[in-house]
């Protein structure tokens, strides 16, 4: 029997399908990892003119594919750079897959591939730095129009997994918004997949008593030195309607996912303190998703 043809007694059916791509080493097999333990159809190291080819394929009826997971990167060579084409050929064709740019700071980068003493894809025959520049030019483009921007930096293999479970998998089928509370401490670097980046070091610090130095912000003790005076709680009064207006905002705009950054000196005391009260407030909605990561506590 033919194949039906668009148009030709049906529509297509559905897919939901996911591109993931980014900087070599900085996880996508990992990532992945987790789509197909979700239970997704997935590719690695897929060509960009396939990608089209198999979203129809899927969407044929009968195809028993109803959710995918490809990754494409620089390993396609000249063949990588007709990726933004092909996402908006599919945008063209009814299909809207979710970008997933993964990314890691150049030092995190270079000591992967020192560890594996694997020859980066994009300077077989150079130094892993030129790999790591030539890749963050040519892929700006695309990590511009993602929908998730990750920063793995931080991430072991398992983290990441779990991150991209929760965060994007869990949270995704369920339809609400997840939002990503991320403390840190400026002394380590910020994050670079923040969508909001709060600067708390203006609270008390804690750092600076005897007693509370050795604590975080998980204790009772140093929430209520931070949070004493009238200084943070004008800080919540203002902050916390601010986040109730930020986010359905967001929803309308058909943002799904949200990494709101809190940093403060050492990531262990102030931005602590302020994450767990915002997911106090948070966590009871029924239409987002919370997370805490504490990045910095050890």
């Amino acid at each position: 029997m033919a194949a039906q043809e668009p148009g030709e007694g049906g529509e297509l059916d559905p897919v939901e399908l996911v591109v993931i791509t980014g900087l070599s080493g900085a996880g996508k097999s990992e990532a992945i990892a987790a789509f197909e333990d979700a239970g997704y159809f997935c590719v690695d190291n897929l060509p960009p003119q396939m990608i089209g080819a198999l979203g129809e394929l899927f969407r044929l009826p009968g195809s028993g594919v109803e959710k995918a997971a490809v990754v494409s990167d620089a390993r396609g060579g000249e063949y990588f750079e007709q990726l933004n084409q092909v996402l908006d050929d599919l945008g063209g064709d009814g299909i809207k897959p979710k970008l997933i740019f993964l990314e890691a700071h150049d030092e995190i980068l270079t000591d992967r591939y020192k560890e594996t003493r694997r020859r980066h894809p994009s300077a077989p025959a150079g130094r892993i730095t030129e790999g790591i520049e030539y890749e963050r030019e040519i892929l700006a483009p695309l990590r511009a129009r993602a929908d998730f921007v990750i920063d793995t930096s931080g991430e072991t293999a398992a983290t990441l997994r779990r991150r991209i479970t929760e965060d994007l998998i869990e949270t995704g089928s369920g339809g609400l918004m997840a939002v990503n509370l991320l403390t840190f401490g400026f002394k380590n670097g910020p994050p670079r997949d923040a969508d909001i980046t709060l600067d708390v070091r203006f609270l008390p610090n804690p750092h600076y008593v005897d007693d509370l130095r050795p604590l975080t912000g998980l204790d009772q003790e140093v929430r209520d030195y931070v949070e004493a005076g009238t200084m943070a709680g004008e800080f919540y009064g203002r902050l916390l309607p601010l986040l109730e207006f930020l986010i359905p905002a967001y929803v309308a705009e058909g943002k799904s996912h949200l990494t709101i950054a809190i940093g403060c000196t050492g990531g262990r005391h102030r931005s602590v303190t302020v994450a767990e009260r915002i997911w106090r407030e948070f966590t009871a909605r029924d239409d987002v998703a919370v997370r805490v990561t504490h990045r910095d506590i050890t």
